[in-house]
């Protein structure tokens, strides 16, 4: 009696399809099917505090922003990938026929958890740095007060900006938008706090 091996290797297509009645989010990374960790409510609190804020401040002008669910598909590694939170410099444009798959971003913005910080610092981060409309990755701890914002400046450097305190404001550097530490942390617990 011969057994079943599982599939290992899916096309985008394939993938596409099968996201679309998956009970769970998953990441396609190059033929691999990644199943995506669930938030914590610290997480959900900092992703949605940042989209509230940005939405409310940027009103009536031409950025889009999104939040966990739509997919960003970034073509030089075939990633398909939920960022946390992204922002669109005017129109989105889309891979694909839907509109469920973005490729434009201009700024990205991820809450770090103890099971995907060292992804998001490192290969997220790679493959982010691959999409040519990205001036801004911002990486935001939800165990502490801190954020960390990398900036592509004019020859095309990723920069490093670090926020440690509870009364820091994150100033983005390629639109004008300020959010302070007390908005972007309003209703989390951290660890630290008694």
């Amino acid at each position: 009696m011969q057994t079943q091996t599982p599939k290992t290797y899916y096309t985008p297509e394939e993938y596409l399809q099968l996201e679309e009645t998956s009970e769970s989010k998953n990441e396609y990374r190059d033929g691999e099917i990644v199943s995506m960790p669930g938030g914590t409510t610290n997480h959900n609190e900092i992703a949605g505090n940042f989209y509230a804020n940005f939405k409310l401040t940027m009103r009536g002008k031409n950025y889009k922003i999104y939040m966990g669910d739509v997919k960003l598909w970034i073509q030089r590694y075939r990633i398909y990938i939920y960022p946390d939170v992204m922002v669109i410099s005017g129109k989105p444009i889309y891979e694909g026929n839907g509109t469920t798959q973005v490729t434009n971003p201009s700024i990205i913005v991820e809450v770090l958890s103890n099971s995907t910080q060292n992804y998001d610092r490192t290969n997220k981060f790679r493959f982010y740095r691959s999409i040519p409309e990205l001036q801004e990755y911002i990486m935001i701890d939800q165990y502490e007060y801190l954020v960390e914002q990398f900036t592509k400046n004019a020859n095309g450097q990723w920069v490093l900006t670090e926020y440690e305190s509870v009364d820091a404001i994150l100033s983005l550097q390629s639109i004008d938008f300020q959010i302070s530490f007390s908005d972007i942390y309003q209703g989390v617990s951290l660890e630290t706090e008694e």
